[in-house]
């Protein structure tokens, strides 16, 4: 069962018919924040860490955990269409402009293996061989229903995994936090989801770590970090993973 250090356990719902119900417009009118979870939502209920620290644990049934997403979607960002005095009264001179961010991890496996996975630079792990760990395509806008980007763990090899430090990083469309709220998913079959949303906001720093997840025992313990940095090198530091990085920048669409 889901459980949770500061709130009481929900019943389980199924994540299809929850997302059939949430394949929705977002509040901004894109579609890229469907598959937001409101805290104040009980008919679909999720298991919320709200403060950094805060902890929920998924015990891992007898059969072993299935294979699991995790998963963020978030906004797209309505903009002036062009210098028009007018514009701020005038909501037909909104548009929408796509938000890039990336979804992206780091992790050790159990034989002591390091390695990190984000769209930008293709790094896309593997599902049935090391890592275990897969990244799907890189969401340039925001205007997907539902997640908008998702990684995928193999529940079969679970075990082969030690931890995974899971992160959202504005690449584009967006000059800070508090243009974007996205809402990271950790979503296993049966269970509620575990959620973190991006609410504690450092608009000068692009990169955000905002959960870990461990292997405790075969079960799932997820750790709110909410943690900002200026890039990933000095993430990576923090975090003890001690990988190298370079810059560059993506192909165009």
């Amino acid at each position: 069962m889901t459980e949770n250090t500061k709130e009481p356990s929900l019943s389980h719902l199924s994540l299809e018919e929850a997302d059939r119900d949430r394949a929705v417009k977002s509040r901004h009118g894109g579609l890229g924040a469907a598959g937001y979870i409101s805290p104040n939502d009980k008919n679909h209920p999720g298991t919320f860490l709200s403060k950094p620290g805060e902890v929920a644990i998924i015990n891992p049934p007898d059969a072993g955990l299935p294979d699991f997403e995790i998963g963020v979607a978030w906004d797209n960002l309505a903009v002036e269409k062009a210098k028009n005095p007018l514009s701020k009264f005038l909501k037909k001179n909104l548009t929408k402009a796509g938000i890039d961010l990336d979804l992206g991890c780091l992790y050790k496996l159990k034989d002591g293996t390091l390695g990190g996975m984000q769209a930008f630079g293709k790094m896309h792990g593997a599902l049935n061989e090391p890592p275990y760990i897969f990244l799907s395509g890189d969401e340039r806008r925001g205007d997907k229903k539902g997640h908008d980007e998702t990684i995928t763990i193999n529940g079969a090899h679970w075990n082969d995994i030690e931890r995974v430090l899971i992160y959202v990083y504005i690449y584009g469309g967006a000059k800070s936090w508090a243009n974007v709220t996205p809402q990271i998913q950790v979503r296993v079959p049966q269970e509620q989801p575990m959620i973190v949303t991006l609410q504690e906001r450092q608009k000068a720093m692009a990169l955000c770590a905002v959960a870990g997840i461990e292997n405790i025992r075969g079960g799932i313990k997820m750790t709110n970090y909410l943690e900002y940095f200026p890039g990933h090198a000095e993430m990576d530091r923090a975090f003890g993973f001690g990988l190298s990085w370079e810059d560059g920048q993506k192909d165009p669409l």
